[in-house]
Formats: structure tokens, sequence, C-alpha cells
């Protein structure tokens, strides 16, 4: 018999869902945003800086991800 984890408070997992699509965001528009207007990159936005953007962003939202996790558990 398995043992099924008990459902978690909805408007808690929304605002993680919701937490987690800002990381990603920002770190995507952040990382773009170097890409564009750093001193002494190339100004132009090719695929390179796309993917490695996009990354950058998935990374923030495991980071965020990880340390929403770590913030739930209790202190005890």
């Amino acid at each position: 018999m398995t043992i099924q984890p008990a459902p978690e408070d909805p408007a808690r997992e929304s605002r993680h869902r919701r937490g987690g699509v800002i990381a990603f965001a920002a770190g995507t528009v952040v990382s773009l945003a170097v890409f564009a207007f750093l001193p002494g990159l190339p100004h132009v936005i090719d695929w390179g800086a796309i993917l490695v953007s996009l990354a950058v962003g998935a990374l923030a939202r495991w980071a965020y991800r990880a340390w929403a996790a770590r913030s739930r558990l209790p202190s005890g």
C-alpha cells in the first residue's frame, strides 16, 4: 500500500507557482538586458543569447523553488 501525500493549501501552491513564473521571467529579462546593454559585448541578440537567457531563467526558477521548499520545512 502506498501512502499518498497530503494535498497542500491551494493558495500556497498558487503563490509558489506565481513566484516560479516571476523568477523565470526576471532571470530571462535580466540576462537579455546584459547581452543587449553591457559594454564590450556585441549589441546583438542572437539565438545563442536567447537560449542562454532561457537557461538563466530556468536556473532562477529552480533556485526560487529550492528556496521556497527549504523555507516550507519546519524549523524544529
